[in-house]
């Protein structure tokens, strides 16, 4: 997936284009809205996140340039502007979603995966296959080789966000961000105390492991 970013805020710009990446987006960064303009019209980019009050053009001129032109790439606003009128303006204008800032990256990066659903016609599946091993989100049922697992609610969303990302190694600060939704100290070690826990009951019994550590960057789901 490939994001583009148009954020003039040095700091904003790194920490989501940081957790972008680490969610598995290319992200290219534009610092205004001139920029901004020429890197969505030059390439095709899955969503766009656009900050309202950008240098040289403002983030509503670019969004309304955007449609003008007929580019359909999926818009969610990024702004401290937080009243009813401001968000209705910005979906006006072309936007998708409206999100304000201050907010948690969990949280655009949700909103971000609802708009290429969104634009894609993929709807979140509730039941997830991953080899011989099957989680039911609905029901809360996980099962591996037919045989029925119990898990606790955080055992379960790191399973779930595991199995949705299968394949691609989930960082430390993804896992925490995700299940828990807010910042922990970096040196907590709760995460490996949860991927440990689930390894008991996911991977105990079968000659197969699939919950792999990555080392330096995560952990990752692997099919045999």
């Amino acid at each position: 997936m490939r994001a583009l970013l148009v954020e003039d805020d040095d700091s904003i710009a790194d920490f989501v284009a940081r957790g972008l990446r680490e969610a598995g987006f290319t992200a290219d960064r534009a610092a205004d809205g001139v920029d901004g303009l020429q890197l969505a019209t030059s390439a095709t980019y899955d969503v766009a996140i656009v900050d309202l009050m950008l240098p040289k053009l403002d983030g509503l001129s670019l969004i309304k340039e955007l449609r003008r032109r007929q580019i359909a790439t999926p818009v969610l606003i990024l702004s401290a502007r937080h009243t009813v009128d401001d968000r209705v303006t910005g979906l006006e204008a072309g936007g998708d979603d409206y999100l304000i800032k201050p907010f948690a990256f969990t949280e655009l990066l949700a909103r971000v995966q609802a708009l290429i659903r969104r634009a894609t016609a993929a709807p979140a599946s509730t039941h997830l296959t991953v080899g011989d091993l099957t989680l039911d989100l609905r029901s809360r049922r996980a099962m591996r080789g037919g045989r029925e697992i119990e898990l606790r609610p955080r055992e379960l969303a790191l399973l779930e966000y595991l199995m949705r990302n299968t394949g691609r190694v989930i960082s430390k600060t993804m896992i925490l961000s995700h299940v828990w939704d807010y910042s922990f100290d970096p040196r907590t070690n709760v995460v490996d105390v949860l991927v440990h826990r689930l390894r008991e009951k996911i991977d105990r019994d079968f000659d197969h492991k699939m919950i792999q550590t990555v080392r330096g960057m995560g952990y990752v789901l692997k099919v045999a």
